[in-house]
């Protein structure tokens, strides 16, 4: 998908980008920049499609909270049929305040407190995703405390070379700090078995992010059935579950995507087989492509041979081109004719504050409109408040309307937290 190839949900109608019905200059005179965009339409085709891929087995979708958050988004997509998958207290508090039932809701994450274990225990989860046997330990004492029985799913890491695009979104080779290592993961199982305020439900696992191969799922589904199996052939008969994460990529530029038909060839017969219900965590397969960023250009620059794009979006906004050297197409709201080779930067004090470098770019100029593509997914929930600026607002558009979910924060905002007259202790 090269440059002026847009979005599902975004397109060019007389030379202006629209999102759905909505024209995006429209939404940037109303919600002001920097602002999230979201294509309601987008987000209902692409839970459709995982959906119907995997409809031939039972299974449960679980939206990635950590991809996007937004109270309105959550609702979305409970109304089409997903639980949520929480890795912090925080999401776990997002997820109810959305309407999400404990039974609804899966909680995962590498470093879990006691305080988020005992709120998820109370919020009666469906499953808490235990990641070592010191937190197993910690799970069956704080349930002991209540009197109940924990519902838990063992997540393994099945040891498996995945081609990810970066280092940082691999989770599931051998040595990450996320699981269980899988030559453990049958004794952490049966020990979860034997516990006596635990009740071992599941088994999961995730691979990574951004994954275009159906390979790697192949192999972990058939690593995660071979326990199971094990587990059943000792006498564990309470495993209910196979969770096999999320992680399927979208495409933001050349990426090809995952062949889903092919997925469903592979994974499918293996969980039919296990007699367990599928669960999938999909966050970036859901929404990454739904949203763009509406930046306005504040200033155009020529410094030492190389144009420059000042915007008022940068690495605040969307970090991902610094951390992770992500490509975000850019293109101009009013169409123009003229292209230039331009860094397009923000106002962050920051050499590596950037949303494109050495890009092909539409001749814009100062007070012209930008939308940065496939800002869904890891958009606003990796947004701060560095420089002390504030976070953007978050608009959803439903076909010919629109409507503010997230308000723009304001400067009061940046020190609501902070206190004037300490309490000094010693």
């Amino acid at each position: 998908m090269g440059q002026g190839v847009l979005s599902a949900g975004f397109a060019r109608s007389a030379g202006l980008l629209r999102c759905e019905g909505v024209p995006l200059d429209t939404i940037g005179e109303v919600a002001g920049t920097p602002s999230y965009v979201y294509s309601t339409s987008t987000i209902r085709n692409r839970y459709d499609l995982l959906s119907d891929t995997i409809a031939s087995v039972p299974h449960r979708i679980h939206y990635t909270l950590k991809a996007n958050s937004n109270r309105a988004i959550l609702r979305l997509v409970r109304s089409l049929g997903a639980g949520a998958d929480v890795v912090s207290g925080g999401e776990l508090f997002r997820a109810r305040q959305a309407g999400f039932t404990g039974e609804e809701i899966i909680f995962g994450g590498v470093g879990k407190t006691a305080r988020e274990l005992a709120e998820a225990l109370d919020a009666r989860v469906l499953l808490v995703n235990v990641e070592s046997e010191m937190e197993l330990h910690l799970v069956d004492e704080i349930a002991a405390r209540r009197r109940i029985r924990a519902p838990v799913s063992i997540r393994v890491n099945p040891e498996i070379t995945v081609d990810a695009a970066h280092q940082y979104i691999r989770t599931g080779e051998r040595g990450q700090k996320f699981g269980v290592p899988f030559d453990d993961a049958r004794r952490v199982a049966e020990l979860a078995a034997t516990l006596p305020h635990v009740t071992l439900l599941g088994l999961d696992m995730h691979l990574g992010s951004q994954l275009s191969r159906v390979d790697p799922y192949r192999v972990g589904t058939e690593r995660l059935t071979s326990i199971a199996a094990d587990l059943r052939a000792r006498g564990v008969g309470s495993l209910k579950y196979l969770d096999i994460g999320g992680g399927l990529g979208v495409r933001y530029d050349s990426e090809e995507p995952p062949d889903l038909a092919r997925f469903a060839e592979s994974v499918l017969p293996l969980v039919a087989a296990s007699g367990l219900q599928l669960i999938m965590e999909p966050g970036r397969f859901v929404v990454g492509n739904a949203g763009v960023l509406l930046t306005r250009v504040l200033y155009r620059k020529h410094s030492g041979g190389k144009e420059y794009v000042i915007t008022d979006a940068g690495m605040t906004e969307l970090l991902r081109p610094s951390h992770y050297g992500a490509f975000h197409r850019i293109e101009a709201v009013r169409a123009d004719n003229g292209h230039i080779r331009a860094d397009v930067v923000g106002p962050v004090c920051e050499s590596g504050d950037f949303l494109a470098l050495d890009r092909d770019v539409q001749n814009v100029r100062p007070g012209d409109l930008l939308a940065v593509f496939d800002v869904g997914a890891y958009g606003f929930v990796m947004a701060s408040n560095y420089n002390s600026r504030t976070r953007g607002a978050e608009v959803l558009v439903d076909g010919d309307r629109f409507a503010i979910v997230t308000e723009r924060e304001r400067y009061e905002t940046l020190v609501q937290q902070e206190v004037d007259d300490p309490e000094w202790r010693s």
